[in-house]
């Protein structure tokens, strides 16, 4: 009787597998891991060196997996396609209902994409510098005024160990400008309260120093006087703002506490953590910071993106001609 032998998995596989559950290898598309399409195979080395060379944070990655995902699924086995291809994905997408803004974000991971191909002599010419992308409403950034910040940072029960961290972290969040991921990930030795700033690592794994206020930074001390060692109950942890389990709070969950602790504070508008982001920007703004020094607290590497701001700027531009020009 011949008895078949099972061969183990090399060590090697097995171990890429266990890494790839814990990093994001394991949270690109399916559909994208096992595509073996020339263009498939093209965007599953493009993924590699955005995670290995460029250090794109996780939430990045995602966003390029999933284009790129539908992008490959419309072109099937084809190589990638030219100009008059790339606007007929275009067209699809539109036609499929997605908002002009989203289009866009499409449009800048092809052209993130196609500068790869470029790069690496796949293709000679890159399509994408001729695609135009489509015109959108430049919307104002929601913010809250100075009593409306005010009743959120004091909503949360300070008689609670859950409340004093959540007073802390919109505290540091008004006073730093800080994205919520950057926010969540913070880890204890960040904050130098003696100096009045922290340390974070934003986007392409880039590092800023932020200052942070005098209450935020009382708020952070009554929270590491007792809230953090009773939320860890002598568990260790590496990050700042903990749950009880140990670990940093997810982006999902701070945005839920943030709406939740708004309803309370009567702010029954749509709230996020992006528009105390918005807030911190547009106080700044009021009070007469100049906007490279917001763009250099922000950490946005293209002045364009801050200048979103400036209907503050404008604003209190008028204001100023209104009060001091002899004839306004």
């Amino acid at each position: 009787m011949v008895v078949d032998v099972v061969k183990p998995a090399p060590f090697s596989q097995l171990c890429f597998k266990h890494f790839g559950a814990y990093c994001i290898i394991g949270t690109m598309s399916i559909a994208l891991q096992k595509e073996t399409s020339p263009a498939g195979r093209q965007a599953k080395l493009f993924l590699d060196f955005c995670r290995m060379e460029k250090g794109l944070s996780p939430n990045s990655m995602a966003a390029y997996s999933t284009d790129l995902s539908r992008f490959i699924a419309f072109i099937g086995d084809a190589e990638p396609p030219q100009a008059d291809g790339l606007r007929d994905y275009l067209d699809h997408l539109t036609q499929s209902g997605l908002s002009h803004r989203s289009v866009a974000r499409h449009i800048t991971t092809l052209r993130s994409f196609y500068g790869f191909l470029l790069s690496e002599d796949v293709i000679a010419t890159d399509p994408t510098q001729h695609l135009g992308a489509p015109k959108h409403w430049q919307t104002i950034p929601k913010f809250l005024n100075l009593e409306e910040i005010e009743k959120l940072i004091q909503a949360p029960d300070l008689t609670r160990p859950t409340g004093i961290r959540d007073h802390a972290m919109l505290s540091v969040l008004y006073a730093t400008g800080l994205r919520v991921s950057e926010l969540c990930r913070l880890g204890l030795g960040d904050l130098d309260a003696s100096l009045g700033f922290l340390k974070t690592t934003g986007k392409g794994n880039k590092q800023r120093l932020v200052p942070v206020g005098r209450q935020a930074i009382q708020a952070v001390e009554r929270y590491l006087a007792g809230a953090r060692g009773g939320l860890l109950k002598g568990r260790t942890s590496r990050y700042l703002f903990v749950t009880a389990r140990g670990g940093c709070l997810t982006r999902q969950a701070f945005w839920k506490l943030v709406a939740g602790w708004g309803r309370k504070a009567g702010i029954f508008r749509r709230l996020t953590p992006h528009v105390l982001r918005h807030s911190f920007a547009t106080h700044l703004l009021e009070g007469g910071a100049d906007l490279r020094s917001v763009q250099v607290m922000l950490g946005h590497a293209d002045i364009s993106t801050t200048q979103i701001y400036t209907h503050v700027m404008r604003s209190r531009l008028r204001e100023t001609v209104e009060r001091h020009h002899p004839r306004a």
